[in-house]
């Protein structure tokens, strides 16, 4: 029977999302006015921020975008903020929109280098401690560059580029085959299926080493995550001073996190130490083979003029030639460009990834602009500042990683370098003060975060990916998986905010 109009209006309601998630963000939108009118806008902005933490926090059920955009709908028809306030709030941080739409656009082009590397990486180390160490160390030094989201969609497309061959293969398939859904198991011969799962758990661990690469080199510079750039504009600070100001906490950090990444393969705890299967690494090795060998000198020329190009990047980054954003247009221009990639339709698949971060990380600033308006961080800020100088840094780490643990690094970092601008230009603060705050939120945003994949937005991104799904990480594997991490991270970065600032 034809449903009828209002069973469809409800059906469309947020696609494919539970039905309990949706009577949550119905309610949410009904209670928020009641609020309102019964506890005043301070309550209502606090309540609203624990919605938005919710939607963040149940990503998987729905992408964020959706639910957390009609949130902050509502705010500014409830008049907790107004447009011109997340106005002002999206222009303040337009270098970070700049960077997610153009660099990690520009790293799209720069795929085929990236992939013909880790593929090499892969197949010719055998002992997984030493490919474990690599990948941890490879997203922590391409992320300290190119920005951890950026190197989490690398290290994404080359696990689904592995899985997908293995898939069509075990499916019954030959190499060369084009047409193949490796979403589907149902081809899957029956005697793989042990044999894919332990290829499963492989990528789990590599992906999850990546990550968590991405989260150590992330924490060093001005490009390695998005919030990165905000702090760093806040304090004046260029690429070379980001990273000096930074080094006594994060280099310690970097290498406990690598020492962790080896000792939870050596030992085959969290998840971790499960070995590449033969016959995958034989197959993964024909699928090398045939790419090499059908790979022509306009494939080869390409490889040139990306690794190239990457050099100008780095170069680029280092000695900042321009804003991070605009570096990123002329890596796009410059791949496109020398590769002869210039048909419309081509160029804009690289924007797909980025896009959709880019328009949830504009949500994020209207729930800060509600934030700004209703004072509803003041009384902690203030409160905090009343302590000793010497315990302020500390403090502001351990709140920071609490808060990014269940939403995303990039909101709380905006919210509290904002609240502690003011600070220093009301004359509450010193500026020497200033800047070891800027440190202990920048390293607490970024190492304790680790813990949730909300904290991340390369957790995040990872999470809700296509690969997620294909080799079985979801949210709490993802938390238990990261458990020794975030521990190592947060003593060793909390003991170098407390006694090295």
């Amino acid at each position: 029977m034809q449903p009828t109009l209002a069973q469809a209006l409800k059906k469309n309601f947020l696609g494919n999302s539970p039905d309990w998630y949706e009577k949550s963000i119905i309610a949410f939108l009904i209670l928020n006015p009641l609020i309102l009118m019964a506890f005043g806008p301070f309550i209502t902005g606090w309540v609203l921020i624990g919605e938005f933490i919710f939607t963040l926090a149940m990503a998987l059920k729905c992408y964020p975008l959706q639910p957390g955009g009609l949130l902050a709908i509502e705010a500014v028809l409830l008049g907790l903020t107004s447009p011109e306030a997340v106005y002002q709030e999206t222009v303040s941080n337009f270098q970070v929109i700049l960077l997610l739409m153009f660099m990690v656009a520009g790293i799209y082009f720069m795929r085929d280098m990236l992939l013909f590397t880790f593929t090499k990486i892969l197949l010719g180390v055998k002992s997984k401690i030493v490919l474990s160490f690599l990948f941890c160390f490879a997203g922590a030094v391409l992320s300290a560059f190119l920005d951890a989201l950026t190197v989490t969609a690398v290290l994404i497309t080359i696990s689904v580029g592995f899985y997908s061959v293995y898939h069509k293969v075990a499916s019954g398939k030959q190499i060369v085959d084009e047409d193949h859904d490796h979403s589907d198991d149902n081809s899957l011969k029956a005697t793989k299926r042990a044999e894919l799962e332990q290829f499963r758990s492989f990528l789990r661990s590599l992906i999850m080493h990546g990550a968590v690469g991405t989260a150590l080199g992330g924490v060093t510079t001005l490009v390695g995550e998005p919030q990165n750039l905000l702090i760093a504009e806040k304090a004046g600070w260029n690429f070379i001073e980001f990273f000096l100001r930074m080094a006594p906490i994060t280099i310690p950090v970097f290498f406990c996190g690598l020492i962790t990444c080896v000792l939870l393969e050596k030992f085959k705890v969290f998840g971790y130490g499960t070995e590449l299967p033969n016959e995958v690494r034989h197959i993964l090795q024909q699928s090398s083979d045939h790419d090499d060998a059908r790979r022509t000198q306009s494939d080869k020329a390409t490889l040139i003029v990306q690794s190239l190009v990457a050099l100008v990047l780095v170069f680029g980054l280092a000695f900042h030639w321009a804003p991070v954003g605009l570096i990123g247009l002329m890596v796009i221009v410059l791949l496109t460009a020398l590769n002869g990639i210039t048909e419309e339709h081509r160029i804009g698949h690289a924007f797909e990834e980025a896009l959709p971060f880019t328009a949830l990380l504009v949500v994020f600033f209207a729930i800060v602009a509600v934030i700004h308006d209703q004072h509803l961080f003041s009384p902690v800020i203030a409160w905090v500042l009343t302590l000793d100088d010497a315990v302020q840094p500390g403090m502001f780490f351990l709140a920071n990683g609490l808060l990014s643990a269940i939403s995303d690094n990039v909101f709380v970092a905006t919210v509290y370098i904002n609240e502690i601008s003011e600070a220093l230009k009301d004359g509450e603060i010193t500026r020497a003060q200033f800047d070891k705050l800027v440190i202990a939120i920048n390293t607490g945003t970024n190492l304790p975060s680790v813990a949730t994949p909300n904290g991340q937005a390369a957790f995040l991104f990872l999470l809700t990916s296509a690969l997620a799904p294909l080799i079985r990480l979801s949210y709490m594997r993802m938390v238990f998986m990261a458990l020794p991490y975030t521990v190592v991270l947060t003593v060793v970065g909390l003991a170098g905010v407390v006694y090295m600032l």
